[in-house]
């Protein structure tokens, strides 16, 4: 397994995490070792993304590069936006969507690395999209306020809502029948079946990042030390930990065989793994961290193919976007 994050200071760090087995009443060991740093963009990085082969950087120098993670080296960039590149998610192995401050979605190849499709999808910068678990939908947010509606097949808008606000996070659920919204402190939880808003979670600071860890548990990191559990239904906050000594930047969780991981990043340097208790209601453990040195400012996780574990796909990858 590989953790990568990515840094104001305009570098990608990626660390090889270790799993030593339990010995004699003792905990398994999770072991970070430096694999590699690249420093390929000229300023900071504003968006990661990886497959089981592929890691992606966007950047404010308004470039994507690519790197395989297989040969550790760099692939090549792709150099079709303009402004910042705000967001970028892969879908399956074979496609990667991106969004950018020119308010624009593009769907990327990711075999041959080719734009099949531009969309001017935003009057102002996109700042955040999700891909619905079926690949055949997908939700953007921009400064326009507006939430917007893709079908992914055909390539077009489906519909559009007006938001009032600049939203800066949109997220679906793991079954795609809810997503939500941030918008500075507060999360919106809307129900696809109705489009309507369900409720509102409110957090005490300005929120940086969430991460689904079931369909009705929201983790939300914000401009503080701590990490909030909320259930999207009756809108509690289920816990709250302390995580980093400084900001946290970003949180993401994946399930692998005897763990339901959740990795956080901070601009206190930190990079941190934790076990997710069963009941939500408890604070998670500490698995493992590891002090990059630098801002952090956006964090991946990478479970190989060739590992004795995988990633469990969210779903099919027969649709396929924007033919």
């Amino acid at each position: 397994m590989e953790l990568v994050a990515g840094s104001y200071e305009q570098v990608l760090f990626g660390f090889r995490v270790h799993r030593e087995p339990a010995t004699s009443g003792d905990r398994e060991t999770w072991t970070p070792v430096a694999d590699f740093t690249h420093h390929a963009h000229t300023a900071s990085l504003s968006a990661v993304a990886a497959n089981s082969r592929f890691v992606v950087t966007g950047s404010k120098d308004e470039t994507i590069h690519i790197y395989d993670m297989k040969k550790k080296i760099e692939h090549g960039a792709l150099l079709h936006h303009s402004g910042t590149v705000t967001c970028l998610k892969f879908y399956g192995s074979r496609h990667l969507i991106s969004g950018a401050e020119d308010g624009l979605i593009c769907v990327w190849d990711a075999k041959k690395w080719e734009c099949l499709k531009s969309i001017k999808a935003h009057k102002g910068h996109v700042t955040f999209l999700s891909i619905h678990p079926s690949g055949k939908l997908a939700l953007s947010v921009g400064t326009d306020k507006t939430l917007r509606t893709w079908n992914l097949v055909e390539g077009r808008s489906a519909f559009i809502k007006n938001i009032k606000q600049n939203a800066h996070v949109v997220e679906w659920s793991p079954s795609g029948e809810k997503y939500i919204v941030v918008v500075l402190n507060k999360v919106d939880v809307y129900q696809l079946d109705t489009a309507s808003m369900s409720g509102t979670i409110t957090n005490e600071k300005r929120i940086s990042s969430v991460t689904f860890l079931s369909d009705s548990v929201l983790a939300v990191a914000g401009d503080e030390e701590v990490v909030r559990f909320f259930d999207c239904d009756s809108l509690e906050c289920l816990c709250e930990f302390k995580a980093h000594e400084n900001r946290v930047k970003d949180i993401l969780s994946f399930e692998i065989p005897g763990h339901h991981v959740l990795v956080t990043a901070s601009n206190d340097g930190f990079i941190k793994m934790w076990t997710l208790k069963q009941e939500k209601k408890d604070p998670p453990s500490l698995l493992c961290e590891v002090n990059t040195g630098a801002r952090l400012t956006v964090s991946w996780s990478v479970v190989r193919q060739g590992d004795r574990w995988k990633r469990k796909p969210s779903s099919s990858n027969r649709a396929l976007p924007c033919k």
